[in-house]
């Protein structure tokens, strides 16, 4: 995997502080997104008593799970602190004069990096990510740590973008020039590998295609912008564009439109997994022979 595929972390935790105050109004996508993940757990059988939400943002997938799972708590988690004071205020207004009166607890939340979660091993029941992994240059490290946290018999639930995120402005940005303006993702069945390698069992994934639309280019780039999404890659030109290149960047996507408006596609890929519970060790005698135990079922009546 080159350089120009990783993203600069502090990019990425910068980007999201200053999104902050504006992501909610730009986030479409991601509150679609957890909608769609929040209709899948309705097929799956399971009380978490502890969940982390891995880049948790300003907190729409939080407050939905604490509505689902009311017993359950519910740890947010993100990079940016902007993000988690965001949800923080979002909370505290919606409880009213009543619950400010009795000062009802604050969230529970950590800044801290997916890929270094400031957890204990098996403390978690459902790992909840919702379109942050997608900022992992390695999804085996985050995927080991999800792994480390999850009690035996956990379950990791997560979406994530594809490479054919955004490949209207991907070829815009070509005809220009050869060098990366557009983030780049990780494949589906790379995603479904590293959940293999990482110890995971019955790893499931699958993708499906959002087409966002818009009137213009500088539309799409406004949202982009508004949502922390600024191209992250270690590999990017930091120069500044003129107004010339930019007006060919404009017309070569200006070839997308239709219906009167300007595509953005997005590849969103799910998947989730189960922590199995540890293979218990055999039994070794000290001639070095192993014992085999047998259980006997019970008579059928």
């Amino acid at each position: 995997m080159s350089e120009a595929f990783y993203t600069d972390k502090d990019r990425v935790r910068a980007s999201f502080e200053r999104a902050a105050t504006s992501y909610d109004s730009a986030a479409v996508l991601q509150r679609e997104v957890s909608d769609r993940m929040a209709e899948r757990l309705d097929y799956i059988k399971l009380q978490p008593a502890v969940i982390l939400d891995a880049g948790s943002g300003t907190g729409y997938g939080a407050a939905m799970l604490r509505q689902r799972y009311p017993q359950a708590r519910v740890l947010e988690l993100d990079l940016a602190h902007g993000m988690l004071c965001a949800s923080r205020e979002k909370q505290r207004d919606s409880q009213g004069m009543l619950g400010r009166l009795f000062r009802r607890p604050a969230p529970w939340q950590l800044c801290a990096d997916v890929e270094r979660l400031p957890l204990a091993d098996h403390s978690v029941d459902m790992i909840w990510s919702n379109l942050a992994i997608q900022w992992v240059n390695v999804p085996d490290s985050v995927f080991a740590e999800f792994q480390r946290v999850l009690k035996p018999e956990g379950m990791v639930m997560f979406s994530t973008l594809g490479p054919d995120t955004l490949t209207e402005l991907r070829a815009a940005f070509g005809a220009v020039d050869g060098a990366t303006h557009v983030n780049q993702f990780i494949d589906m069945h790379d995603l479904g590998d590293a959940l293999m390698h990482c110890g995971f069992s019955e790893p499931v994934m699958d993708m499906e295609k959002i087409v966002m639309t818009y009137d213009s280019v500088r539309e799409v780039m406004h949202d982009l912008k508004a949502i922390g999404a600024h191209n992250a890659t270690a590999g990017r030109n930091r120069g500044l564009m003129g107004k010339h290149t930019w007006q060919r960047i404009c017309d070569a996507y200006e070839t997308r439109r239709r219906d009167g408006q300007l595509p953005a596609t997005y590849e969103v890929l799910y998947g989730h997994a189960w922590k199995a519970q540890p293979k218990k060790k055999p039994t070794i005698l000290a001639d070095g022979s192993q014992v085999i135990e047998f259980s006997r079922s019970p008579p059928k009546q």
